[in-house]
């Protein structure tokens, strides 16, 4: 039976995995190692509690020698590497944090990994001839675009906030052993994701909980920043399809080829929600919107060209964005209308 280790597999993309490929791989048993932060909670993995081939540990990536324990007991011959500090205002306040958890944990499991699995340098031991490390990673790495164009994976990198530059740095760690040591790595770098069990802090959640709270929506600047949305079970299924098929070494762009601009998704929303749950005093959600403050360094524009991953594994995505946006509107409602 193959082990596979979830690094960060109770924050949001992570809690949306774990269901997804216990089921589609029966033949596998999964440890999901999180360290349990603001951005990590087990209710968002309930589903999965009772599943005898799923186990968690409570525990940080950096820390070497429980991750080398936990390569010693399991043996794993897979990786995907989810966990990472990830929200960008927080890593203007402090970014020590995002470099310690995104450069320095990519680099203590890569290196662990690279231990149990190669004699040397393009010598992989013959137990673990399969094995592969998947990091997951953003497409803030390539800075902002203009009002015309698509990222694709031959963009130079140019992050523009601490957190993108720690992610590019994790990036490049992870190329870095595939040519040095010829280990089996994949990179996937994925556009705005969006859905079920997203942090509250989150734009899509913000919105949703505090019009439904009756309280001001805040807008960063004039609400024109755009960002290519992917919906995240979408997104589930592209990593799983590199991790499974994708060439050894390669990046893949991973998008839902559903720009928005960002004040545009704001109006969307607040429709959806005067539909579904009109206000009590008649007004319209909308009323609500507050444009505030823009971030220091806030890229303008996101798109993703997933050419590549459409070509040599023929995955794109099944969501458009008003029906992913729709199933992720009803599960808030739920959740937050339940609450009260």
């Amino acid at each position: 039976m193959r082990t596979v280790l979830v690094t960060g597999g109770a924050g949001f993309i992570g809690s949306n995995f774990i269901p997804f490929f216990l089921n589609e791989h029966e033949d596998c048993q999964l440890v999901n190692l999180d360290l349990l932060t603001y951005a990590g909670d087990l209710k968002n993995l309930e589903e999965v509690e009772g599943n005898p081939r799923y186990h968690f540990v409570k525990g940080d990536i950096c820390d070497r020698a429980l991750v080398e324990e936990l390569f010693e007991t399991y043996g794993f011959d897979a990786v995907f590497h989810f966990a990472a500090e990830s929200h960008v205002d927080n890593s203007i306040a402090g970014p020590e944090a995002f470099i310690q958890t995104n450069v320095n944990g990519t680099f203590v499991l890569l290196d662990v990994a690279r231990n149990c699995w190669m004699e040397a340098p393009f010598q992989v031991k013959k137990e673990y001839v399969h094995a592969r490390f998947h990091h997951v990673s953003t497409d803030e790495v390539y800075g902002s675009l203009g009002k015309t164009g698509l990222f694709t994976e031959e963009t130079p990198y140019a992050p523009n906030s601490p957190y993108s530059a720690s992610k590019a740095s994790s990036d490049m760690i992870v190329r870095s052993y595939f040519h040095t040591y010829g280990m089996n790595v994949v990179t996937t770098n994925c556009s705005n994701n969006y859905g079920p069990k997203q942090h509250n802090e989150k734009l899509i959640p913000t919105i949703i909980r505090k019009a439904l709270a009756g309280e001001q929506i805040p807008v960063y600047g004039d609400g024109k920043n755009v960002r290519d949305w992917l919906y995240v079970l979408d997104h589930c299924k592209g990593i799983e399809r590199v991790f499974r098929d994708g060439r050894a070494g390669e990046t893949y762009n991973i998008g839902g080829e559903s720009e928005r601009e960002n004040i545009c998704i704001v109006e969307l929303i607040c429709d959806m929600l005067q539909e579904r749950s009109p206000r009590a005093d008649g007004k319209s959600y909308r009323s609500l919107i507050s444009f505030v403050k823009d971030r220091p360094g806030h890229d303008r524009r996101y798109a993703i060209d997933i050419s590549k991953i459409n070509r040599e594994l023929g995955w794109s995505p099944e969501e458009s964005f008003e029906t992913g946006l729709a199933k992720t509107v009803r599960w808030y409602m739920d959740k937050i209308l339940v609450k009260k």
